[in-house]
């Protein structure tokens, strides 16, 4: 996993650090999860007292308060137990009261035991804990680091080599960015909002929605018990919102299609995170190539590999494959591959060879998780467009010799450049191409040698949800409210939640702003439709309905990274989506954007591809992902 231990700390540098962080309020609530029940009541029948601290209920707001002179220090005990559990609220404590969260708690002879998480200023921390028989504490040890993306069962510590995060982040370059990331610090005296999973022997802490608080509950493994609210000191500890999952139970959804489509599975396998289709055999026939394998057409019922096909776990490991391209790069009349990232490979096709293809390294690092392949220059053919050191990048194969190291030309300035969101499209009328970011776009100069090009700030992505991330997958432009303006449609935060939609406006002296427009956000508010889905980190757009109005088509990538809880609703169902532009002048922007469920159990990879395979005039869907290759047949007429 060379590919993934490199890409994550690259990545990290330029993200976790991309501005410092500002005092500001604590973020507006959000919800990354449905709770099985959520206390709404003004009694405390499904609680019980343990301590000296009196607790009260008022419309469904849990309340201790201490008495004049005399301290709380006290526990309020849910009546039912669970091993695995998801836990969310709002908390505030005034004065000088404390308070945390104490999981599994469990009766032993001389008192209690559990696993404490301390919500209190200079101490946000996860511990070990015993309680004598009235709650006092009587033991405290810290747990250790634990968490990360790498695994949800943690190994023992002498094994645990895998990173958590913990990566050196040097400071990046000091340039504007329109995205800051807030302030997710425990604050004294206003609302905080938690969010805590606790999944086999792996703790995770989620404060303000900022970065994982992990550790390792190492001798807690079989533990099972009730959560209990703590409150202790002067003042008052107030809870509301408090909502419980069991999360031991997993909820998988009857199979469902859409009407509109006709789904065909070519692949079981989790081989890649992209997949593109051209005619390989020149049998007259697209085919589809997805990581590995070619699987030809007309009915992809059989395939062949251009280089070692090993299917990998998606519980354990990545595959390597996140975006491919087709092209014929040598001009020999056979279609080529293009593979991205970390680095850019090109596999030339043999032609009727019945071998493997030879492998050519063209671009040596490539940052980003997303990029795109489009005819910058206009000479007719497409270049790779990504980031590479902290800055935006398109590269041009070499005339002569495609296999030859391919010229780079950098776009932006250093520090501007994230995992994801990347697009391409005229977005001042120009006629050329611009480039787009989670940071903004720029704008392509009248000549592309030597210079950057012009930065127009843009806020199309956003920090929450784990805070670990910004930006999008392939951000879509078109015109969407048909004023004759480029709008910008795009995933705000992959490994969250939310896509919007931007609409272009301009004044009378021809500047150019953007007011976002939200299609999709978290559990919290109300989605387009009635949908709410997390981890949008694929994506395209196409005409899918035949009414010459481009739509948006997403889905969400099950686990996103393994099979742990370090992503927001990383089980929540696979679903593939594509939203209707419903141009309306009476919906904000002039526009709308109407969800349709294309699949409900395979989701998308990186990349989502719409092409017309079969030659009707309807463009078809093709995804790559952990469940394996699909092609959705369009069944419009």
């Amino acid at each position: 996993m060379k590919y993934y231990s490199y890409l994550f700390a690259v990545l990290f540098a330029f993200q976790a650090t991309a501005q410092p962080a500002q005092d500001s309020a604590v973020v507006a609530p959000s919800m990354t999860f449905l709770p099985d029940w959520t206390f709404k009541g003004n009694e405390l029948a499904e609680w019980k007292a343990l301590g000296n601290t009196a607790w009260h209920a008022t419309d469904g707001e849990l309340r201790a308060q201490s008495s004049s002179g005399k301290p709380m220090r006290g526990w309020l005990v849910s009546n039912q137990s669970y091993q695995d559990i998801g836990f969310r609220a709002l908390f505030k404590c005034e004065g000088t009261a404390e308070t945390g969260l104490l999981f599994r708690l469990e009766q032993q002879s001389s008192g209690y035991r559990g696993i404490y998480l301390s919500l209190k200023i200079g101490d946000v921390g996860l511990y070990a804990v015993t309680l004598d028989a009235d709650g006092n504490l009587q033991q405290q040890e810290p747990l250790r680091r634990a968490g990360g993306i790498w695994y949800r069962l943690a190994p023992p510590p002498e094994e645990d080599s895998r990173a958590v995060g913990n990566f050196q982040r040097p400071n990046p370059p000091d340039v504007y960015r329109p995205i800051s990331p807030p302030n997710t610090d425990y604050q004294q005296g206003v609302w905080n909002q938690i969010e805590v999973f606790f999944d086999l022997n792996t703790i995770r802490a989620f404060l303000n929605d900022g970065r994982e608080i992990g550790g390792a509950a190492d001798a807690y493994l079989e533990g099972y018990g009730p959560v209990a609210l703590y409150a202790a000191g002067e003042g008052s500890v107030q809870f509301k919102d408090v909502g419980i999952k069991d999360i031991a139970l997993r909820f998988t959804p009857d199979e469902e299609t859409s009407a509109h489509f006709k789904s065909q599975r070519i692949s079981d396998m989790y081989y890649s995170w992209g997949a593109d289709a051209a005619d390989f055999n020149r049998d007259g026939h697209l085919d589809v190539i997805s990581g590995p394998n070619i699987f030809y057409g007309p009915d992809f019922t059989t395939h062949r590999e251009i280089f070692p096909a090993i299917a990998v776990s998606p519980s354990k490991e990545f595959t390597a494959v996140n975006v491919q391209y087709t092209y014929d790069f040598n001009g020999d009349g056979w279609p080529d591959v293009l593979v991205s990232p970390s680095r850019a490979v090109l596999y030339l096709n043999p032609g009727n060879a019945s071998r493997r293809w030879a492998e050519h390294v063209v671009i040596k690092e490539v940052q980003t998780e997303i990029t795109d392949f489009k005819d910058i220059d206009g000479d007719g053919k497409p270049e790779l467009i990504y980031g590479a050191n902290g800055s935006l990048r398109y590269a041009k194969p070499d005339g002569d010799d495609p296999t030859r190291p391919w010229k780079e030309y950098r776009v932006s300035e250093d520090g501007y450049v994230l995992a994801h969101g990347i697009g391409t499209g005229d977005i001042n009328g120009d006629g050329k191409l611009d480039i787009l970011g989670p940071y903004g776009w720029w704008e392509q100069p009248a000549t592309l040698e030597g210079q950057l090009w012009n930065y127009h700030p843009v806020a199309f992505g956003r920090y929450g949800h784990r805070g670990s991330n910004v930006g999008g997958a392939i951000m879509a432009v078109y015109d969407v409210n048909g004023d004759g303006l480029n709008d910008v449609v795009t995933s705000l935060n992959v490994h969250g939640f939310g896509f919007a939609w931007f609409e272009q406006q301009r004044d009378g002296r021809d500047s150019i702003s953007f007011v976002r427009h939200m299609i999709s956000d978290d559990y919290s508010r109300d989605g387009a439709g009635g949908v709410t889905f997390s981890q949008a980190h694929g994506a395209t757009f196409a005409d899918v309905d035949g009414d010459g109005v481009l739509d948006f088509i997403v889905g969400k990538r099950y686990f996103t990274h393994l099979d742990n809880y370090y992503d927001p609703d990383p089980y929540g169902p696979p679903v593939l989506y594509w939203y209707r532009t419903v141009r309306n002048p009476d919906a904000p922007g002039g526009a709308e954007f109407v969800p349709e469920l294309i699949h409900n159990r395979s989701g998308a990879g990186s990349e989502v591809d719409a092409i017309d395979l079969n030659g009707d005039g309807r463009v078809d869907i093709i995804t790559a992902t952990n469940r394996g290759t699909f092609i959705f047949w369009n069944q419009y007429e």
